[in-house]
């Protein structure tokens, strides 16, 4: 049985602490497609990973609880700021579901979650999806370079590493190949076929898929401690998200789907930043959240990006 990952891991902070990652492009909204002249009333049925169901934000009350699913999650508010009945609305995201998971069903360490498209059909008006990130194993290289941080800072004190020095990036690399940017190559063509399958099963529907907001900041010294990271993979890991949200507007466009941005109202509140301003928690949390995961503001933020899309093309 596969339990959920929620691009989450166990990651090694220092040499004496173990913090477990429950891990994974500006203002408002990116390209839209063509659409009815009214916004959708529903129904209505959000797919996704982690960043959607919103674990560790209360109250999760979600089934199965394994998904981690909360009821302030940016489905929720939307599905709320439209109005929708129950009956109108299903949120099925699911904390460590990839694009495989939307097509089959998920076991996870506390039930199991059905196939999330099974909830798309024919009467579905609305459907967001915010998937990727755990294709491309975004949680397991956060670990990785955790890890290579721990070192790196080690090797600081006695002087012995570069201060641009970005280990995990250069673990990532060989002979001028980026993994990672393989591997979200590779998830372009997954991500594709979701999104001509919900296209099959709701044909009058209006589509999104919704980006993932900014984690890290512009400037590897700006981090500090927070995540534990040498500064050069601070900009490299950045750089690694931007390229994921490119891919999903680009398979947005070509489907004929709208894309979210969410990277770019998010851009200054990421992990590093200030608590009372952050939409993403750090490595330890001080907000009602799973590390490296949205907080309830980056939930609201996300919901408005969503809605300012929904509202463009009505």
């Amino acid at each position: 049985m596969r339990t959920r990952t929620s691009l989450g891991l166990a990651v090694t902070l220092s040499c004496a602490a173990l913090v477990t990652v429950v891990g994974v492009a500006r203002d408002g909204v990116g390209d839209t497609a063509a659409s009815p002249t009214t916004p959708p009333r529903g129904p209505y049925v959000a797919l996704g990973d982690s960043y959607t169901a919103g674990p560790k934000i209360p109250g999760q009350n979600g089934k199965p609880a394994g998904c981690d699913r909360s009821d302030r999650n940016y489905p929720a508010l939307v599905a709320a700021e439209l109005g929708l009945e129950r009956a109108e609305f299903r949120d099925v995201s699911c904390s460590g579901a990839t694009t495989g998971d939307l097509l089959a069903a998920q076991d996870t360490d506390d039930g199991t979650n059905p196939a999330q498209l099974s909830a798309v059909s024919a009467s579905t008006r609305l459907v967001t999806v915010g998937i990727g990130g755990n294709d491309i194993g975004f949680g397991s290289l956060i670990t990785s370079c955790v890890k290579a941080g721990v070192r790196y800072q080690l090797e600081s004190r006695i002087g012995d590493s570069a201060p641009d020095r970005a280990p995990c990036r250069e673990r990532q690399t060989s002979d001028g190949t980026d993994a990672v940017g393989t591997r979200i190559e590779a998830t372009s063509g997954r991500v594709a076929d979701v999104l001509g399958d919900i296209r099959r099963r709701a044909p009058e529907a209006r589509v999104y898929v919704v980006g993932y907001p900014t984690i890290l900041p512009a400037r590897g010294a700006d981090c500090g401690p927070d995540m534990g990271l040498a500064p050069g993979d601070v900009t490299y890991l950045r750089q690694k998200e931007q390229q994921l949200n490119t891919m999903l507007r680009e398979a947005a466009n070509a489907a004929g789907a709208g894309y979210v941005d969410t990277y770019g109202p998010s851009d200054g509140r990421d992990a590093c930043a200030q608590a009372d301003v952050r939409w993403v928690e750090p490595l330890i949390p001080a907000a009602p959240a799973a590390p490296v995961h949205p907080n309830e503001r980056g939930e609201r933020g996300m919901a408005q990006a969503v809605l300012r899309a929904v509202r463009a093309t009505g």
